[in-house]
């Protein structure tokens, strides 16, 4: 692994705390991209593919490994949502040829949260064996492993919410901020840990901004 992606590979130290090169450019381009998110900014999608990548390179350093694996499911759903939003269909594009902002009806958020609790139980109970069952690959037992799963879970279905320009997804993503705010300050990656507790007011902004742009349309849920 090059020097430049070991979280022991210090930038610079600030009040005491060792801020590493991956770190430092994990978080900044990640805000980047969620700060366009929240306008609904196309530009969010590569930006946040760049973010990811270095993610999964610190996710595995401090043994938050459904973590980890959710950065290759990030990288790949970032190119599809850049695709997704710049190629909306016809009836549901803006008059800049881009994909429509839409609310989800009721009873499939709901089935989308259900299924999201089952698949928890399943990654976390597979997550906290993987250090037993894969030892080379993993020498050290997961932390948190249901509550890192039911966060990787439920950033997925953020993720396809998103990608589809649903307004709920800010709702989601909400839910996952606050919890991985507490998780990555436990863990010792505190600047990770303060840029998702300013995820939580982006989050509560974007919610605002996509729905006061939705009712400017005019119309109902699709």
């Amino acid at each position: 692994m090059p020097d430049i992606l070991n979280i022991k590979t210090i930038f610079f130290t600030l009040w005491g705390y060792p801020m590493s090169y991956l770190e430092f450019a994990g978080v900044v381009s990640g805000a980047v991209a969620v700060w366009l998110s929240a306008r609904a900014n196309v530009w969010s999608w590569p930006i946040g593919a760049v973010s990811v990548v270095l993610f999964f390179f610190l996710f595995y350093q401090i043994q938050l490994y459904p973590d980890m694996g959710l950065q290759v499911f990030f990288f790949v759903t970032n190119l599809q949502g850049w695709w997704r939003w710049t190629h909306p269909k016809p009836g549901e594009e803006t008059v800049q040829h881009e994909l429509k902002i839409s609310q989800m009806p009721v009873q499939q958020l709901v089935l989308w949260l259900v299924l999201g609790t089952l698949a928890t139980v399943g990654l976390g109970t597979f997550a906290q064996h993987l250090h037993t069952l894969l030892p080379v690959l993993f020498s050290q037992p997961s932390a948190f492993p249901y509550l890192d799963s039911f966060t990787t879970v439920m950033s997925i279905v953020a993720t396809f919410l998103m990608i589809q320009k649903r307004v709920e997804c800010w709702y989601v993503w909400l839910g996952v901020d606050l919890i991985l705010t507490y998780v990555y300050y436990v863990k010792g990656v505190k600047l990770v840990s303060v840029e998702y507790f300013l995820f939580c007011f982006i989050a509560a902004q974007g919610a605002y901004l996509w729905t006061k742009e939705y009712r400017g349309y005019g119309n109902v849920s699709v």
